[in-house]
């Protein structure tokens, strides 16, 4: 089997494509949860906090000093972005734990309730031959 057939049978494996089908909705999916903290979730907190801007949030470690001859660049810990990095993480978990959560009831709603299977012939058979020998009388 030539190295191309492999990898088209892999390929078109279901799996393989659902996952990439997950990959690229999970990828928008993110950009959308960005979106939404950032232009949405943040300003408002950022209002209610005194007009703060969670992006521009930071801890300068080394200002920058264009003085100096020499280019030094700001050395900053941007806590900001990390809280709204932090923020877009717990709305991606909770969307996930519902969606978990809807697919798990699905599944005990599917368990719970088993439609009885029809007996086979013979298991028909046989619950006829035990009710003929239960309706003779006893010798």
């Amino acid at each position: 089997m030539g190295l191309l057939s492999e990898f088209r049978e892999f390929a078109a494996r279901g799996n393989v494509v659902d996952l990439a089908v997950g990959v690229i909705i999970g990828a928008s999916f993110g950009k959308i949860v960005t979106s939404l903290v950032e232009q949405v979730v943040m300003p408002p907190i950022g209002l209610a906090l005194g007009r703060v801007d969670f992006s521009n949030l930071e801890w300068v470690l080394v200002p920058e000093d264009p003085a100096t001859a020499d280019v030094v660049e700001k050395v900053a810990i941007q806590y900001g972005a990390f809280i709204n990095t932090v923020i877009q993480f717990v709305i991606v978990a909770f969307v996930v734990f519902l969606m978990v959560k809807g697919i798990n009831k699905l599944r005990r709603e599917q368990a719970a309730d088993p439609e009885p299977a029809a007996p086979t012939p013979t298991e028909a058979l046989l619950a006829e031959i035990r009710d003929e020998l239960k309706a003779r009388p006893q010798a």
